[in-house]
């Protein structure tokens, strides 16, 4: 029998943010000792942590020191030093998902040609530059870029001219004309064993390009959830990940399953694990990277998830406003990321609502958008 001295593993988390803040309240549960970094020293992550190492994410020293004190590494956001973790990998420690993966999803190009080299299906693409008015015959499309990214930056629909158009290397993509948002979270130990999560549907707020509401089970036959299933491992597989990965998809309307883009990390389609499956994605994460057996992802009642996000108008410390009336309906639940400042669309925190139809946590859902905002001090 196999024995773990006590705490049974130092973890070190690059990031301090809400997924950091999640993974470390399981890690503290299951009796690990859990070490951050992040600039920011009252992070969502900094209050639940045991210790913090105050610093930038791309600081070789202090990615180093973070090392020094951790038996393994993970991180909460794609954008961080990656030749220090190379670096690192080299001299034999622990990271997880390895630099090599986290190197080829940091940049779209390079995650694109990937899915292009194992037959995994997306979206045509190309690599550009600049875009220039040679480009006007392809609208409309989508431009991504390259490196960046996150909660819908770096991303620019061009449907009738070229305008906006980023001026960073990137990507342009064909405009899907797809029936749904599909999105799955895909758990990898260290022996290459899988766990699929349910198959779930995000509905993206058109203004932010943020997601807005995730549902789960995605309301889709057999066949779509068998398909998607079935590329989201295909896609994990070929990067050889370990650790928890959130694959976004698109549902055509010829019933066709694209992979758009991978997540290294927990994932906000996630999230509604916490609640509504028996092993919720942060501790399969903790698990994953303590090489320990991955545990059950099976879905305990629909459920649906709504992203809490900073009121248009509004900075500053603050003020969460709706909350008793919200917490008055059935089968809600609240997390907050604790965050010492809000402005418009951040996210400042989400909700889950479990019921035993998914309907019905959908009608429930649309109330609390209603009931609940987050506003400010300032005003802007």
């Amino acid at each position: 029998m196999n024995q773990f001295p006590y705490p049974f593993k130092r973890i070190g988390i690059i990031g301090g943010g809400q997924l950091a803040q999640m993974s470390a309240q399981v890690a503290k549960t299951m009796g690990f000792y859990v070490t951050i970094l992040d600039q920011v020293t009252q992070c969502p992550a900094s209050s639940i942590a045991d210790a913090q190492i105050v610093g930038d994410l791309y600081d070789p020293e202090k990615i180093r020191a973070l090392a020094n004190v951790s038996d393994v590494l993970t991180y909460d956001i794609e954008h961080i030093d990656i030749k220090t973790l190379q670096e690192l990998d080299s001299e034999g420690h622990a990271i997880y998902p390895s630099p090599k993966v986290l190197e080829i999803i940091q940049d779209k190009l390079k995650q694109k040609q990937l899915f292009e080299q194992h037959n995994i299906p997306t979206a045509k693409f190309e690599a550009v530059n600049k875009l220039t008015s040679e480009y006007l015959s392809k609208l409309p499309i989508v431009q991504k870029a390259r490196m960046g990214g996150y909660d819908g930056k770096g991303v620019v629909v061009l449907k009738d001219n070229i305008n906006n158009a980023l001026s960073t290397p990137s990507i342009i993509e064909e405009l899907i004309d797809f029936d749904k948002e599909l999105a799955i979270i895909i758990a990898r130990s260290i022996d290459g064993t899988t766990a699929c999560y349910p198959v779930v549907e995000m509905v993206f707020d058109d203004k932010t390009n943020i997601c807005d509401i995730v549902a789960a089970p995605a309301k889709v036959d057999s066949s779509i959830e068998q398909q998607a299933r079935q590329v989201a491992l295909q896609a994990i597989e070929a990067l050889d990940g370990v650790g928890i990965f959130g694959v976004e998809m698109f549902l055509t309307k010829d019933g066709q399953v694209l992979v758009n883009e991978i997540a290294p990390r927990p994932h906000n389609s996630g999230h509604y694990t916490i609640e509504a499956c028996i092993t919720s994605q942060f501790e399969q994460l903790i698990r994953i990277i303590s090489d320990l057996p991955l545990g059950s992802t099976d879905l305990l009642k629909p459920v649906v998830m709504l992203n809490l996000l900073g009121e248009a108008g509004y900075c500053g410390q603050p003020i969460l406003i709706g909350l008793p009336e919200a917490l008055a309906i059935s089968g809600l639940s609240l997390h907050w990321y604790d965050k010492e400042t809000t402005r418009p669309s951040r996210k400042m925190g989400h909700i889950t609502i479990l019921d035993d139809n998914l309907d019905a946590a959908i009608t429930k859902v649309e109330l609390v958008k209603n009931i609940l905002t987050i506003k400010g001090k300032e005003t802007v």
